[in-house]
């Protein structure tokens, strides 16, 4: 099965992969983005010499020459997500609803390809008339399914041992060759994944004991952490080609989710809704909050609205049972009836408890009636 083409990797990694952005973005760049640059005003990147493949002490951290930094190269588009490639100018795409069947034709499809770039031109080719956002979080959300089921056999001792063992003997043969991303794809297993089991394995042999959770995400968000260049660059390798998992994807997820809940927001300021949001809420000791709770209620299409929960994915029936479960029933028993936003569409027939307090829509609601316009309608 022939590997999927790596991403170019950089001399200098990623600063903080797992901040989320704090608010709207701006044209300006970020200082985080100056700092693994080497620019002016930045701490100079480290790398790691050493280890497997390399020269110099094994361990030995080096400060890389100015000279000789190079920026990231930039993102490719289905990493960063639907409606999200140039964060200084965010657009709320708008979404589909889907009847079960189209769901299921898609998911179908997307059973018999690979979790990659390729995959998803050929999704988008496959399925012309639907949005490109809906199809790109229906894959995401899909290809974690398959994980889901998958992810036990992938982490026996056998199969840990077989994946280390593999990688040791393939850099041994080739130090700059994708060796990891290669042995996730050839396994069917999510890049960042597969390079989480091999670091873990490595630190144990390293360290001697089981290294931590905490040791681990470090690592692989700052792989010029790890003591062995050649294994830093094949996580880094792993993480940027990953689509689905990983620091980076985890990143971009939150900044995507955070952007919508600031959008919802704006909206609400724009039709003049008094609202409490999420973080008040907290502050005042609620444990399960929606985003934002209407102090005045509206009606949306005839239904009573008392609060708003934002959610930048596609509503499939699985991660719909969920939140319906986790958060729904529980906003609605707290503070009544409410409306449910999933920006990259839904099932359609997921929206049937309308009559009980739960509506589902796939963009902010334009027919809004509020107390004030139906006292003056009278």
């Amino acid at each position: 099965m022939a590997a999927a083409q790596p991403y170019s990797v950089p001399l200098c990694f990623p600063a903080r992969l797992s901040r989320p952005l704090r608010s709207a973005p701006s044209n300006r760049p970020s200082r985080a983005a100056g700092r693994s640059c080497g620019k002016r005003g930045g701490s100079c990147p480290r790398r790691v010499v050493g280890g497997l493949g390399g020269k110099g002490t094994p361990g030995a951290v080096a400060p890389i020459p100015r000279s000789r930094v190079r920026c990231l190269p930039p993102l490719p588009a289905s990493l960063l997500g639907a409606g999200v490639a140039q964060l200084g100018h965010f657009v709320a795409p708008r979404g589909m609803k889907l009847t079960k069947a189209q769901y299921d034709e898609i998911a179908q499809f997307l059973g018999h390809v690979q979790p990659t770039r390729q995959s998803l031109r050929k999704l988008k080719e496959k399925f012309p008339s639907q949005s490109q956002s809906t199809l790109l979080s229906i894959f995401s959300q899909e290809y974690q399914k398959q994980i889901k089921r998958t992810h036990a056999k992938h982490h026996t001792a056998e199969a840990v041992e077989t994946y280390y063992q593999r990688y040791l003997n393939g850099v041994m043969k080739n130090a700059s060759a994708p060796v990891l991303l290669e042995l996730a794809n050839e396994m069917d297993f999510a890049p960042s994944l597969m390079a989480r089991i091999v670091l873990e394995r490595f630190l144990q042999e390293q360290e001697q004991a089981i290294p931590s959770k905490t040791l681990i995400n470090s690592m692989l968000r700052d792989p010029s952490q790890i003591p062995d260049g050649v294994l830093a660059n094949q996580i880094y390798q792993c993480t940027v080609n990953d689509c689905c998992y990983g620091p980076l994807v985890d990143c971009i997820k939150h900044a995507i989710g955070h952007e919508h809940e600031v959008l919802l927001r704006e909206m609400l300021l724009e039709k003049n809704l008094s609202f409490i949001a999420e973080d008040q809420l907290r502050a005042k000791g609620y444990d399960k909050t929606p985003d934002f709770i209407l102090e005045v209620p509206v009606a949306v299409e005839g239904h009573i609205i008392h609060w708003i929960e934002s959610k930048a994915s596609f509503g499939d029936e699985s991660s719909h049972q969920a939140y319906l479960q986790d958060q729904f029933w529980s906003y609605w028993n707290r503070f009544g009836p409410g409306l449910v936003i999933y920006w990259y569409g839904f099932i359609e027939e997921l929206d049937c408890h309308r009559e009980r307090g739960i509506l589902l829509k796939d963009c902010f609601p334009t027919d809004i009636v509020t107390l004030r316009h139906s006292m003056a309608q009278r």
